[in-house]
């Protein structure tokens, strides 16, 4: 999985194409994709876990905590290939082929 292909697929999730079918990432799907690009661009977790009150912070530490040691090639393809099957699901082939397009 090239870092161009990432670099598109990063793009898509963060800036949705007008006139192209909406996407939207379910909770669980959002978590994936926020790990994944951490790991991708940072590395293993590194800060403290936030504390108890910070719910959606703990969720977001804990995710990315779930793929430490994981390298950057297998995070950059486990985030196309998820996002791949979210644009299929939608009916997305304009993105997809963009995708495609970027290798």
């Amino acid at each position: 999985m090239s870092q161009a292909q990432f670099e598109v697929a990063v793009d898509i999730v963060k800036n949705p194409r007008a006139g192209r079918p909406t996407m939207k990432p379910s909770q669980d799907q959002q978590l994936f994709f926020y790990k994944h690009f951490k790991q991708v661009t940072v590395g293993d977790v590194n800060t403290s876990r936030p504390g108890f009150t910070d719910f959606r912070g703990k969720a977001m530490w804990d995710a990315w905590s779930g793929v430490k040691g994981m390298s950057k090639e297998d995070a950059r393809k486990a985030y196309v290939d998820q996002l791949k099957q979210l644009l299929e699901s939608i009916g997305d082939t304009e993105s997809i082929a963009e995708l495609d397009a970027a290798q």
